[in-house]
């Protein structure tokens, strides 16, 4: 069964809490749900878990689709599948208890593997790509499922073919490794205590890493030297610890956010001649003003 809602408030489906109304969206419940809205031509964006995701708070005149409903998931000896709105953690938990390794640095992503698979999403020197087989995916074009595997995928960081938008992942299969459970335990142990040291907790609204790495350097280490921690725009503020992070830590508009990231963005392109690329999605609405600043950054 799909719920589908006409004015719907997004703020809450994503991890920034920020957002305004949207004309249309929808939560397929099954594969078979999500395959028939893609069908109907009627959507011009999917999402998973919105954990990477920043919506305007202005009014979004577009038909979304939400997946974090199909969330099913089985392992069969080393093979894992795991269907697109399935989140990281409760799959990176599982397959600890079977012995397997590969998914430890899932365990404080709070996304889903269709929007993991489409960013290659990597932590800990370890990536999606690492175990990935093979994926179903839906071909926009021609309206049919096709079955894309690694060498399909053009892999690198934060990047993939999915994000040409022609694909959109159904669901995937992986083959991880045998290891030892203690072991992985204390991986996933030592990867939740980096997170909660040098990342922000959820309890502020924020979507990850703002910023992509530029090559050979950390977009982190280039906005703490140009002094941007703790600098605030409305009820936006760059995190304490870590300047790669946005906080809504007052009621944050999308404005806030966007304005925040333009002064992040041009003091690193200031001082190094290095033009920053968000690793955020921006989802846009009506305002003029966000559009621009958006279009300037990427």
């Amino acid at each position: 069964m799909t719920e589908i809602f006409e004015n719907y408030e997004i703020k809450n489906e994503s991890t920034f809490k920020i957002g305004g109304k949207v004309k249309k969206i929808a939560f397929p419940s099954s594969i078979d749900d999500l395959v028939n809205l893609l069908n109907s031509n009627e959507y011009d964006i999917v999402l998973g878990g919105c954990s990477n995701v920043l919506f305007s708070s202005g009014y979004i005149n577009k038909n979304i689709i939400i997946t974090k409903n199909i969330n099913e998931f089985k392992i069969e000896d080393d093979r894992i599948y795991v269907s697109c709105g399935t989140k990281g953690p409760l799959v990176s938990k599982s397959v600890m208890d079977k012995t397997l390794s590969g998914f430890e640095f899932l365990i404080g992503f709070p996304g889903t593997f269709g929007g993991m698979i489409t960013m290659n999403a990597s932590a800990h020197n370890q990536s999606i790509s690492d175990c990935f087989v093979c994926a179903d995916v839906f071909d926009k074009y021609t309206k049919k499922i096709l079955k894309l595997k690694k060498n399909d995928m053009n892999f690198s960081y934060r990047n993939s073919v999915l994000k040409d938008k022609r694909y959109i992942v159904i669901s995937a299969e992986f083959k991880l490794n045998r290891g030892n459970k203690e072991q992985i335990n204390e991986i996933m142990k030592r990867n939740i205590e980096f997170r909660k040291k040098h990342q922000p907790s959820l309890s502020f609204g924020n979507a990850g890493s703002i910023f992509k790495n530029p090559t050979n350097d950390s977009a982190g280490r280039l906005l703490d030297l140009c002094e941007m921690k703790g600098v605030c725009e409305g009820g936006a503020k760059v995190f304490d610890k870590h300047a790669n992070f946005i906080l809504n830590f007052n009621n944050a508009t999308s404005t806030d956010v966007l304005t925040l990231m333009y002064k992040m963005y041009s003091k690193v392109r200031e001082k190094y001649t290095i033009e920053l690329k968000p690793e955020i999605i921006f989802i846009e609405g009506d305002n003029i003003q966000e559009n621009k600043l958006w279009e300037i950054m990427n």
